[in-house]
């Protein structure tokens, strides 16, 4: 892994959440909260602005959901990374936006270490999503 922090912008239209999810990314030298989001309209502008390495959006927002988001994001920058992060732990949201392009999946209930790995996983080229939804996913042959 490099020495320059993992850029990220974060999407959650809750005030609360998106400044402590910032807090906890920002005391991680790994990692570089270039801006937080409160619209989905926000985060695709600021998305082709700042070129982030991952962008985390949350998925039910509204008017732009995160599906939304992550359908425009990839088709405007297909290299930037999308995680998507939900209270929904059913594994169609996941898979949902796997389908989009998205490469990650977390609930809000999913651990810091957790999430911090799952970045650094998806920053890596890898795909994940966290284990309460992967517990739920049917078993693939």
């Amino acid at each position: 892994m490099s020495s320059t922090p993992i850029s990220i912008i974060l999407v959650d239209d809750h005030k609360l959440v998106r400044q402590l999810w910032v807090n906890l990314l920002q005391n991680n030298p790994m990692f570089q909260v270039l801006a937080d989001c409160e619209t989905g309209d926000e985060a695709i502008q600021r998305t082709k602005e700042l070129k982030p390495d991952i962008l985390i959006v949350d998925i039910n927002m509204s008017p732009t959901n995160g599906f939304a988001v992550t359908e425009q994001v990839i088709k405007d920058s297909p290299s930037i990374k999308i995680i998507g992060l939900s209270v929904n732990n059913q594994p169609k949201y996941a898979m949902r936006m796997l389908e989009l392009g998205a490469k990650g999946y977390f609930t809000k209930t999913s651990t810091f270490k957790e999430f911090s790995h799952g970045i650094i996983e998806v920053f890596n080229g890898n795909t994940y999503i966290c284990e309460e939804v992967k517990m739920l996913m049917p078993i693939q042959d």
